[in-house]
Formats: structure tokens, C-alpha cells, sequence
């Protein structure tokens, strides 16, 4: 991912806020020799205080082969994404239909080492921190070893903790072009389409807090 100076966080209490929010994302796992990387989509739990982030799969995921050959990986979340036409982007000295199209998003990926997680105790105990985050309201039962309803269902899946060595995050809403700021939220507030607003609420927050 290329980030340029304009677009990188501004220090880690962006990202981690940012990332706080977000629990879904894609992980990218070397293919074997002679086979194609692979992309999974997963929900996740990021530990910021422990830098690590839990997962699980079914056991019958082809990854996990080559998980075990090859333990980095990489996490990729991505959000509050938008189409900016090329006219929102021109400069003010030039006319609309000069301005150049592009894409406005954050992205936070998390460089990591996978641990996997097979004693049925310490599978359980993933799965209660997972519960804990997704369903914190309750309702289902807790997950214990070889107790009902979900022991007998531990052998089925594998836990995954992946130790965070590495973090790159970029907000890229238009922090090198100011003078046409003014322009882009207008187009943002005018169009109000899906993620607009948390879009347009980026470029505000970025121009005050910029270094």
C-alpha cells in the first residue's frame, strides 16, 4: 500500500482509534509453492493493550496448510471509502472539468505473526473473548472443554492469535490539496450517498488536526 507523507496517520492514536471501530476485515496468507495467495474474510477481535488480534476458521480451510508453512501474514481493514468525481478535485485557479477522479478511504494493515490455537481450553477461552466483543449483551452460553452445547463443536474449528509486528495506516482524503477542501465537502455534503459523511467528517478532522 502506498502511503504518502499527506495520507499517513498522524500518529497511532488515529489508527488504533479508528481501527477500534472496525471488527471485519480480509487476511492475506501466503499460498504454498505453485498456488495463489489467499484472502479470507473474517471477523476479528484487536487487542490494542496485548497487540494482537484473534480470530477462528472452521478446520477444513485450505489456508491452514499454508498457514503452518509460512505464519506471516497480513491483516487488511478497509472503510469509509467513497468516489470523488474529477470536478470536486480541480483547483480553484482552474476550471471543474480539469480536476482529476479518485478514491478517498482509511486502511489500516496489520503486519502479523500466527499463532495457531488448538488445546480445546485455550480455544474456549478465544471464543469467550470473541462472544465477549461481538455479542456483549449476552445470551449465549459460555464455551467450556468438553461441556454442552459447544465443546463437542471445538474439534471443528481452529483459533488463530496473530502477534502484530508491523502496522501501516493510511487516511487518504485529499491532505494535499487544502485550497480544494472547500469544494470536496461541499461535494460530500451535497451528495450524502453511502459513507459520504464519515468521508467528509475525515477531511474536516484531518485539515484541523494536520502537523
Amino acid at each position: 500500500m502506498l502511503i504518502h507523507p499527506w495520507d499517513a496517520a498522524h500518529d497511532d492514536a488515529e489508527w488504533q482509534q479508528w481501527l477500534a471501530a472496525h471488527d471485519f476485515g480480509q487476511l492475506a496468507v501466503n499460498g504454498l509453492p505453485g498456488e495463489a495467495p489467499y484472502v479470507q474474510p473474517l471477523h476479528f477481535l484487536y487487542d490494542a493493550e496485548r497487540a494482537e488480534v484473534l480470530a477462528h476458521l472452521a478446520r477444513p480451510n485450505p489456508l491452514w496448510k499454508a498457514l503452518e508453512a509460512d505464519p506471516e501474514v497480513l491483516l487488511s481493514v478497509v472503510d469509509d471509502y467513497v468516489y470523488a468525481p474529477g470536478y470536486w478535485q480541480a483547483m480553484p485557479d482552474a476550471p471543474p472539468e480539469h480536476g482529476t477522479p479518485t478514491s478517498y478511504y482509511a486502511a489500516v494493515q496489520l503486519r502479523c505473526r500466527a499463532h495457531l490455537v488448538d488445546d480445546p481450553a485455550e480455544k474456549a477461552d478465544l471464543l469467550n473473548r470473541l462472544l465477549d466483543h461481538f455479542q456483549p449483551e449476552g445470551g449465549s452460553a459460555r464455551v467450556a472443554a468438553g461441556e454442552d452445547p459447544y465443546g463437542r463443536m471445538l474439534s471443528g474449528l481452529r483459533g488463530l492469535r496473530l502477534e502484530v509486528t508491523d502496522v501501516r495506516a493510511k487516511f487518504k482524503y485529499a491532505g494535499h490539496k487544502p485550497q480544494a477542501h472547500e469544494r470536496i465537502a461541499a461535494g460530500l455534503a451535497n451528495r450524502a450517498g453511502p459513507r459520504d459523511e464519515t468521508a467528509l467528517a475525515h477531511l474536516r478532522r484531518r485539515r484541523l488536526q494536520r502537523p
